[in-house]
């Protein structure tokens, strides 16, 4: 857990210059998901710079990124969040899951506004480890997480996640990949105190032809919604991933229907 801190302030404390801070609280604000598998495409080419296209058009405050490598060997030694948020003039936040070819590997959040503060939690994850990400802003807080492959330690996340967010004392949002399906037992548990906010008959994968949804982006309600959803979208972006990306504007306010 030390590493994790120290990571994650080194990365706030680089922000990337001419950003605009956001403006959630009350407002519009944008979520965005999107396992990029490290920028490898559905051609088996790796090219970061489409996947910092996808993020660009799609104009969001603030994304949950996952399989996100920093300074490995496949990477080229490249911090990929710093790169992508760089790219998109988003601030960027990262927490390793594993170590990987001399680097990390792990999830990300890019962010329009600066966040007051970040921390990583573990997750269970036998083949192999995982990790949440929060990030705190002004009027809420944003999670981001892979899940695992394997049924029981995506059951065994649940409720830490859910007592993360019922401690957090402003709406909490959280985005990922979750190696799951709807109308699955974690997905149906996880909906007794989180609304899921996209469009789940839509698929997300593969991103050449999805036919399935398994990246989510859902609100805590478990104090009520204090938020609105405004739309919903899965991104037509075939190629710079294995997965499509996930969008939904919400309007955060109190306990708004």
């Amino acid at each position: 857990m030390k590493n994790y801190i120290i990571v994650l302030l080194f990365l706030i404390c680089w922000p990337v210059w001419g950003q605009e801070k956001g403006d959630a609280a009350g407002d519009t604000l944008r979520l965005m998901s999107y396992n990029i598998r490290n920028g490898r495409g559905m051609d088996d080419a790796t090219d970061l710079r489409r996947v910092a296209e996808a993020i660009r058009e799609a104009r969001p405050d603030v994304v949950a990124v996952q399989e996100v490598d920093s300074a490995t060997e496949r990477s080229g030694r490249v911090d990929v969040s710093r790169w992508l948020g760089e790219r998109v003039s988003l601030y960027h936040t990262y927490a390793p899951a594993i170590e990987f070819e001399g680097g990390k590997y792990g999830v990300a959040v890019l962010s329009r506004e600066k966040p007051l503060r970040a921390y990583a939690k573990p997750l269970p994850g036998r083949e192999e480890a995982r990790v949440s990400l929060w990030v705190e802003f002004e009027g809420y807080i944003f999670c981001c997480t892979h899940l695992s492959l394997t049924e029981e330690d995506r059951a065994r996340s649940l409720p830490l996640l859910r007592e993360e967010a019922a401690r957090a004392g402003k709406p909490v949002f959280i985005a990922g990949d979750w190696n799951d399906t709807p109308g699955s037992p974690f997905i149906r548990a996880l909906g007794e105190d989180f609304r899921l906010l996209n469009d789940t008959t839509r698929g997300t994968y593969p991103a050449s032809a999805p036919d399935r949804c398994i990246d989510y982006i859902a609100g805590y309600a478990g104090e009520g919604e204090p938020f609105t959803v405004l739309s919903s979208e899965v991104r037509d972006e075939p190629l710079a991933s294995d997965h499509r990306p996930v969008v939904v504007d919400v309007r955060i306010g109190k306990k708004a229907r």
